[in-house]
């Protein structure tokens, strides 16, 4: 039997990007035939992809690492490197995608970011990091020789808890060996575990009704005990899966043979939990008084009906062994669906909507905070990750394009002066340096930066049709 496991917490990491590459051209008679460097390749992205053929996380509880393969690194001769492939993890219907953000102080909390509803719908979990450019791509009419290559992108990572929540129109609810199983059993095809022990249903059980032109999904939630809503026994566990229901019934137990158990008490203890648990007030409810096939349970359901009418409650004496009352049930639950679906709103088309950036906006903000100044920005932040510090003409290569963004002014105007700590990016790789507003370029040997004198020597070389033209003159 497969064990079912609704909650998991998956590690999920994306591939890096390959890094560029820094080569130059070389031929006979050409040393330095100019940057040929390739671009690194993207690295994979993990993509979760809605299978209805999967019913369980059961996969990743025993495998939560997952990681997408990296980007190729470029190579030379315009040789870019391959792209890193993507992982695509097949999940439940119904999977509930959250964050897990570690806060300042150590804690964790959890943050929504994803609920997957419908076969395929599909949600990039962790994205795969640019490749970095080669030399090649870098060259300009002003860079005509860059001796360097940018790093590919690390790819994003993170902890992700995933959460099933049951898609189901109808949920049964009560006590265990309440007579749920049974119901479901002769309501659809789903032929779950019965037996006469409490807490014979261990996971969610889902069948599909049929009512005239209905046709709608009932599941069989674990049977709630008081105290549920707090962790006790397997309601908590469950509880998940009501969420998503049009309708709720109760199954009472007319038979039970506890002293201390009623109907009436059953209820009461019920909404309790769900009233603590949250979220399920609008829901409407129909009860269900189960086992009436035995006399005695016949007579007491006949004795608290009245009561749960006068509460505004539907009330449908059946027997699941004996099939009374399966029909009105069927059909009485199919018209509260077919309400809800049609109350329900219409999903409208998707529509692409273009939001352009203000014309006062830089990509990137400067603020002054305790004895240093912080720079965030997309661009800024992607650029100070692919950038090799150990390159001199790559870190000169960096302070002109965040001064060519406007950083260097910005931080002017919010009162840097030179040797003062500047920090891009968060705490935790952050890149932090002592700003000079006139640092040096590096590489100042080979000329103003991304340019190589042995290049310009070589295109200053005279031809050897010039050599026998000069030749000439002389004789």
């Amino acid at each position: 039997m497969t064990t079912f496991v609704d909650r998991v917490v998956l590690h999920a990491a994306a591939g890096n990007g390959g890094h560029g590459c820094a080569s130059v051209h070389r031929e006979k008679f050409k040393p330095l035939g100019g940057p040929d460097g390739g671009n690194g390749g993207r690295g994979g992205d993990v993509v979760l992809v809605v299978d209805p053929g999967v019913t369980t996380l059961l996969e990743y509880h025993h495998s939560p690492h997952r990681a997408a393969t990296n980007g190729k690194p470029g190579m030379g001769g315009h040789r870019s490197g391959a792209d890193g492939q993507d992982l695509v993890l097949p999940v439940p219907n119904g999977t509930v995608v959250k964050r897990v953000r570690t806060k300042r102080d150590g804690t964790t909390e959890e943050e929504t970011v994803a609920d997957l509803i419908g076969a395929g719908t599909r949600f990039v979990l962790a994205q795969g990091g640019r490749g970095g450019l080669g030399n090649a791509a870098l060259a300009s009419p002003r860079r005509k020789a860059p001796g360097f290559a940018l790093l590919g992108e690390p790819g994003r990572s993170g902890d992700y808890v995933l959460e099933l929540k049951t898609v189901a129109d109808v949920a049964l609810v009560g006590y265990p060996s309440a007579g749920k199983s049974s119901l479901i059993s002769v309501l659809s095809a789903a032929r779950p575990k019965i037996a006469d022990y409490p807490f014979t249903t261990l996971v969610p059980n889902l069948g599909v009704v049929t009512a005239g032109s209905t046709v709608y999904t009932i599941a069989d939630v674990p049977g709630l005990i008081p105290g549920a809503s707090r962790g006790k026994g397997l309601g908590l566990e469950f509880l998940r899966h009501v969420e998503r229901c049009s309708v709720l019934v109760h199954v009472l137990d007319c038979a039970t043979l506890e002293p201390d158990r009623d109907p009436i008490s059953d209820l009461d203890v019920i909404e309790a939990e769900l009233a603590a648990y949250g979220g399920l007030n609008d829901r409407p409810r129909v009860v269900v008084l189960n086992k009436v096939d035995v006399p005695d349970a016949r007579d007491l359901a006949e004795l608290v009906r009245p009561e749960l009418e006068e509460r505004g409650l539907r009330v449908f004496e059946v027997s699941a062994v004996a099939h009374d009352g399966l029909k009105e049930l069927s059909f009485a639950l199919a018209g509260i669906v077919a309400e809800a679906r049609a109350a329900a709103p219409v999903e409208e088309p998707t529509r692409i909507v273009l939001r352009p950036k203000a014309v006062d906006d830089a990509g990137f903000t400067v603020t002054a905070e305790d004895g240093f100044f912080r720079v965030r920005g997309e661009k800024p932040e992607r650029w100070v990750r692919q950038t090799d510090f150990s390159n001199d003409e790559a870190v000169g290569y960096l302070a002109d394009r965040l001064a060519r963004l406007g950083v260097e002014e910005e931080l002017f105007a919010v009162g840097a002066k030179a040797g003062a700590e500047v920090v891009i990016g968060d705490d935790d790789d952050a890149v932090v340096f002592d700003w000079e507003p006139t640092m040096a370029a590096g590489a100042e040997l080979l000329g103003p930066r991304g340019t190589d004198l042995r290049l310009e020597l070589e295109d200053r070389r005279p031809s050897r049709a010039e050599k026998r033209g000069s030749h000439r003159d002389e004789d």
